[in-house]
């Protein structure tokens, strides 16, 4: 990075005169009207912010926004598919947690118990999305609720990853999803059959999200058991837009399950063995939530598919974001 040079005249330059000076009374009067210009514009600036639901609010509107590739506008930026971004994963029972001996990299709170390294979990069929939340997403719901947010890259476009927003802020945006999905006659039946048999758009559990990321057979990351940097944004300097970074063979045809921004999950970061009923926990309680897959900012050791980071629920960062899910449990 060049050093910033002030300027400094030549030892033989020569100011050949200086400029005649103002009148009292003109200069007077410029001071006022200057003072009168900064004034106006400090009112107009805190009217502006008062008056509008989020500061970059025209960004939801902008052609820009119209024309994301592969996102439906009507669908309020969901992906343009048969199923709205949302995979199916099906019922069944999948492999949690590390084993160290298959698993060199592997954190102490990702095994099972001194005893038991891994631990068998059944679930029921759930939706996950393909994608990371998106700024277009989270920006349709904050127009739409004429609500205002702090997340810390409102200002991206559209296609980018959602980041700095709080717990609490990701499951608003699901409860307003589930909604819209609910009132919507052009919701995919699969969606509305799950939704009218007790389903509910929220975070996805850190057993979900670990079966969505590994599969049933047990991989370490989404797409085998070893290291590849071509499959997953990680040890970089900014994320990328979501499913920039192909990865086929990767679990249920997902992206970004490994780096880009770590996800939130609606679990409390508890010890293992998982038990789902300890996912119903005291909201009013001090809870660390779980949060998975590492972010571009992480080292290999954090994208992997088991990998437990717990983040406070009032935590903004630039690395954090979300995917949804459609679920009974």
């Amino acid at each position: 990075m060049s050093k910033t040079q002030k300027l400094k005249p030549a030892k033989d330059s020569v100011i050949d005169s200086a400029p005649a000076p103002m009148e009292p009374s003109r200069t007077f009067g410029l001071l006022i009207l200057l003072l009168f210009i900064i004034f106006t514009a400090v009112w107009l600036t805190r009217e502006s912010i008062g008056n509008t639901s989020l500061d970059n609010s025209t960004l939801i509107s902008t052609d820009a926004f119209k024309k994301l590739s592969g996102f439906e506008l009507e669908s309020w930026y969901l992906p343009d598919d048969s199923t709205l971004g949302f995979v199916e994963i099906p019922a069944g029972t999948f492999t949690m947690g590390s084993n160290p001996v298959l698993d060199s990299l592997a954190y102490g709170n990702e095994q099972w118990s001194r005893r038991q390294r891994q631990g068998e979990v059944e679930l029921p069929v759930y939706f996950i999305s393909r994608f990371e939340t998106t700024v277009a997403q989270y920006s349709a719901y904050l127009e739409d609720t004429a609500q205002t947010s702090a997340a810390l890259n409102l200002d991206s476009p559209g296609n980018f990853p959602i980041a700095g927003v709080t717990w609490p802020e990701t499951l608003g945006y699901a409860r307003w999803l589930e909604e819209k999905l609910r009132q919507s006659d052009s919701t995919p039946a699969q969606l509305k059959a799950l939704l009218d048999s007790g389903g509910h758009v929220t975070l996805p559990t850190e057993a979900e999200w670990e079966k969505a990321a590994r599969g049933t057979d047990n991989k370490v990351f989404p797409w085998g058991s070893r290291v590849r940097t071509d499959f997953a944004n990680f040890n970089s300097n900014r994320p990328l837009v979501v499913g920039a970074v192909a990865c086929p063979p990767c679990s249920y045809g997902l992206s970004d399950m490994s780096g880009n921004v770590w996800e939130l999950t609606r679990s409390p970061l508890q010890d293992y063995p998982y038990n789902p009923d300890d996912d119903e926990v005291n909201l009013s309680s001090d809870v660390i939530w779980v949060m998975r897959g590492g972010s571009y900012a992480d080292q290999v050791n954090n994208v992997r598919a088991a990998v437990r980071g717990g983040v406070d629920p009032s935590v903004r960062n630039l690395t954090i974001g979300f995917r949804i899910a459609i679920s009974t449990l």
